[in-house]
């Protein structure tokens, strides 16, 4: 059974081979991170880890029972109780009900390990998967999304409040 672990310097090898493996399948419904990203994979890994370390945002990866990545799903810009949902899974778990599990998962640790009480996703109106998987999560949306914020496509934001144990 895939396990959700937070991500750790030991998962790059990991992690560039879910990118590499799926870049073509994640190109299909949003934007492509270019061949910059896999240039500077190291430095941007590294980038990643630093962000973590200082509390700005906090990443996770689905990690099959062979160790391989099936899912990345993140946490970004962490602010006053809220932060950005972006996830994707590789394309051999897709349409599984992988995406939406994980996705209710980190929504219980974003409340619970962080104390989160608001999850925001913009998706782009083509990444019709995506905009089920939120669905299926709790998620409403809530309008438009700047498309500078995806990949210069036009889209939607989403967002869930969050139960939290006070």
């Amino acid at each position: 059974m895939p396990e959700l672990k937070r991500l750790q310097a030991g998962h790059a090898p990991a992690v560039l081979a879910f990118e590499l493996a799926n870049r073509a399948y994640f190109a299909a419904s949003i934007t492509d991170r270019g061949d910059a990203y896999f240039e500077r994979f190291t430095e941007r890994f590294d980038a990643l880890l630093a962000e973590q370390e200082a509390g700005i945002c906090a990443f996770h990866v689905l990690v099959a029972e062979d160790g391989s990545v099936i899912g990345r799903f993140n946490l970004v810009d962490i602010e006053d109780h809220s932060a950005e949902l972006g996830y994707r899974v590789a394309q051999h778990v897709a349409g599984r009900g992988v995406a939406t599990a994980t996705v209710l998962e980190l929504c219980r640790l974003a409340a619970d390990r962080h104390g989160l009480r608001t999850l925001r996703a913009a998706v782009a109106h083509r990444n019709v998967a995506s905009q089920k998987v939120l669905t299926k999560a709790g998620f409403v949306p809530v309008g438009p999304a700047d498309p500078a914020h995806i990949g210069g496509e036009p889209g939607t934001w989403y967002r869930r409040d969050l139960l939290t144990r006070d």
